[in-house]
């Protein structure tokens, strides 16, 4: 499934390993503070524990949203932004 993740942390060092928890999943960032990743069923939720253990509660945001296959398929590029590639198989 695509999952678009995004946040808001207060913190340099939280934000800096969100950053690199993502990247570690696969994501691509695609904005400051957005990353697309593809994730299994279970990645997607060893994703959530794992953020969760990173945020302070009290101060950061982050949001994933799980697009269908027919959601991706309506999401506008404009400019220089493009669709991220689908990756082969990844075990992490």
């Amino acid at each position: 499934m695509l999952v678009v993740v995004s946040y808001d942390v207060s913190e340099n060092r939280r934000r800096g390993k969100i950053a690199q928890l993502l990247q570690d999943f696969g994501g691509e960032r695609v904005q400051l503070s957005v990353f697309e990743c593809y994730l299994t069923t279970r990645n997607w939720a060893r994703l959530q524990e794992r953020l969760g253990k990173i945020i302070d509660p009290d101060e950061d945001s982050v949001r994933l949203y799980r697009l269908c296959d027919q959601c991706r398929g309506n999401v506008l590029f404009l400019g220089r932004a493009a669709p991220i590639a689908e990756p082969g198989m990844r075990i992490i």
